[in-house]
């Protein structure tokens, strides 16, 4: 009897220590991270995945895929995790134009909340031209605006 009791509480203890030292369980989106890449005038890459690293890699791998060399392939977008994501094309009043990507955000909603903060005409009055490209959901596919 004494024998079972020690059995039991060893254990407990044993599996308390194992539960502790485990990390708690998330969502595939909390894991999931989503990297962008542009080569001005030319291509551009995104890709969601595990580490800034491997999504860089593959949205680089996209980019060049789309006709551009590697190293005109900038990156200027990581998001942990990924969230939804929108893409904002703009053109500035002088010809230039470029594009703008938010991501991150917790709900559609909020990314295209964040395309019209891009394209709000009172903060940026050069812009003549301000439109939505792409938007993302946290695996990185190309969502519905509506």
């Amino acid at each position: 009897m004494k024998h079972a009791t020690i059995l039991r509480r060893t254990a407990f203890a044993l599996s308390a220590l194992l539960t502790a030292a485990l990390p708690a369980p998330s969502t595939a989106q909390e894991r999931m991270g989503i990297a962008f890449v542009q080569a001005p005038e030319q291509s551009t890459g995104l890709c969601v995945a595990a580490t800034a690293e491997q999504a860089f890699a593959c949205a680089t791998k996209k980019c060049t895929d789309g006709g551009a060399l590697a190293a005109d392939c900038l990156r200027t977008n990581w998001c942990f995790p990924a969230g939804w994501s929108v893409d904002v094309f703009l053109q500035h009043n002088e010809g230039v134009h470029w594009h703008e990507v938010s991501c991150g955000w917790a709900t559609k909603s909020a990314a295209l909340t964040a395309a019209k903060v891009i394209c709000d005409p009172q903060e940026r009055q050069y812009v003549v031209d301000c439109t939505v490209t792409g938007l993302y959901d946290p695996q990185g596919q190309l969502a519905d605006l509506n």
